[in-house]
């Protein structure tokens, strides 16, 4: 299969790609040339200015490899996801996109920008979604800035409304993982919020859930939550990992009654989705390696 993968060079995409190419993909990397990971052999490169957020132009060479399926790792908000269905709606028989789960009604909850009474967890596919947009925009956000044009809600409507080429849309948790969110902050800082729950996912299992999505055809038009089977407390977490007592506390203000767990059986029950590691496992090696690096 053919697949061209819009972005793909840090932290999740390059585990990825190896994935995919391990399995005898033919591949080809869209990308600024800003992150320059090592691809496997016969992955072709194709640099361009134009790779950097929000793609809204597209090289003609991405176009001419013909991909098959289309992953976009970066798609941000509806100009940018427009532009990608516009551009292989043509060419390509599938799209895969990378979401988020502050597309959920329950996000919008815990920052308390959505009016109304808390949403029950876990959060299903079906969970509502935020009724208001862009999220992290402010009075002050200059419009050429991310946080203007952010909105996962929008670019899952815009990516998901084309009828020749179906997506797969998939909902990803807080990723920690060497590269990334390596000193598990988004758990040591809420320290002080001990029975909140937020999911997360180990950077390895997650590339291989995106994997499998990508590879196997039942994911045609689905939408799947990823992440962790079962989403603990901070204090459970807290009880197993390295301790951290100077840890930076994050001062967010946010409704911690408002959990923001998943249920990700979805992907288990329809696409046999497993971890490759396990998440208790992996977050303590983990941080393990982040303190031995910071006193090492």
């Amino acid at each position: 299969m053919k697949i061209l993968i819009i972005g793909g060079t840090r932290f999740i995409g390059p585990k990825v790609v190896r994935r995919l190419a391990a399995a005898g993909h033919s591949l080809a990397v869209l990308h600024r040339g800003q992150h320059r990971s090592s691809l496997p052999d016969g992955v072709v490169s194709f640099q361009s200015p134009l790779a950097a957020m929000p793609v809204t132009d597209f090289p003609p060479e991405s176009v001419r490899f013909g991909p098959e399926v289309v992953v976009h790792m970066i798609a941000m908000g509806a100009r940018d996801s427009s532009a990608a269905r516009n551009t292989f709606e043509k060419v390509s028989r599938r799209i895969v996109m990378l979401s988020s789960g502050d597309v959920y009604r329950a996000y919008g909850c815990f920052r308390g920008i959505e009016p109304g009474s808390l949403e029950p967890i876990p959060l299903r596919e079906s969970s509502p979604l935020r009724s208001v947009l862009h999220p992290y925009r402010t009075a002050e956000t200059p419009q050429d800035a991310l946080e203007y044009y952010y909105d996962k809600i929008l670019a899952e409507r815009e990516i998901a409304a084309s009828t020749d080429m179906p997506a797969t849309i998939l909902r990803l948790p807080k990723v920690y993982g060497p590269g990334d969110n390596a000193d598990l902050a988004t758990v040591y800082g809420f320290r002080n919020h001990p029975v909140w729950r937020w999911t997360h996912g180990h950077v390895e299992n997650v590339a291989a859930a995106i994997a499998l999505a990508i590879m196997d055809e039942r994911a045609t038009g689905q939408i799947y939550n990823v992440g962790e089977e079962e989403t603990l407390t901070v204090a459970e977490r807290l009880a197993y990992l390295p301790p951290r007592p100077n840890a930076e506390i994050l001062g967010h203000p946010a409704n911690f009654k408002q959990d923001i767990a998943y249920d990700t059986s979805r992907i288990r029950d329809e696409l046999g989705f497993a971890e490759v590691l396990s998440e208790r496992e992996g977050s303590i090696q983990v941080v393990s390696d982040y303190l031995s690096g910071a006193t090492g």
